[in-house]
């Protein structure tokens, strides 16, 4: 409710419209005061295609977070490790994959926390792993998923961006592209995790790895 906050868009819009005009009379782009209306329509016109697939992307969003598909997934997956009983190494594990294929499913990583914290962070500590050690798995899981999800906010913005360089870029040129990097990251930070958790790497300030009731 602060003023700062609530003027913070035409703030940040006078903050890069201003400097604009002006570096473009010092620089001979604009002569009057059409040029400046030529020069925004022109940008927004590269913006003709996000702003169609968000319109889109939207509507399948809000379509599927009613449908409640995602929550589903992501409630039955935590039960179902939960009821499987395995050892700490391998749990954790499993948490990151399962973070990693909700995440194609529920964008918002706050959303998902809420959903399966409730499960994961007690079952944890019920096997001695802190909730730090949890947190971090999560955020592994929800990190590497993230590019190759339609679902994600930012997803029309980055197929634009491509579009820049590749003219024949869509949604499945870009999960094609990236699907590898998102492997190679899950596997590889899955890795580092373990290997900060064997020999006691701190993930952060007073955060532990173990929990003792």
């Amino acid at each position: 409710s602060a003023p700062l906050m609530r003027s913070i868009v035409p703030l940040i819009f006078l903050l890069f419209w201003v400097p604009g005009i002006v570096y473009g009379y010092l620089s001979g782009g604009y002569s009057k005061t059409k040029d400046i209306i030529d020069g925004m329509s022109k940008s927004m016109g590269d913006m003709s295609y996000y702003i169609v697939m968000a319109f889109f992307c939207a509507l399948f969003i809000d379509a599927f977070s009613k449908s409640n598909i995602g929550v589903l997934i992501a409630l039955k997956g935590a039960d179902y490790l939960q009821a499987m009983d395995l050892p700490g190494q391998v749990t954790i594990v499993g948490i990151i994959i399962l973070t990693a294929f909700v995440n194609l499913m529920v964008g918002s990583a706050s959303a998902k926390w809420a959903l399966i914290s409730p499960i994961f962070v007690p079952m944890l500590m019920g096997l001695g792993i802190s909730p730090d050690l949890t947190q971090a798995a999560y955020r592994v899981g929800d990190s590497v998923s993230n590019i190759i999800t339609p679902l994600m906010p930012y997803f029309p913005l980055v197929v634009v961006f491509c579009q820049r360089y590749v003219k024949k870029t869509g949604i499945g040129t870009l999960v094609s592209v990236m699907l590898p990097y998102s492997i190679v990251f899950l596997i590889s930070w899955t890795i580092f995790l373990l290997i900060y958790w064997y020999l006691g790497i701190p993930l952060g300030l007073q955060a532990t790895y173990e929990y003792v009731m």
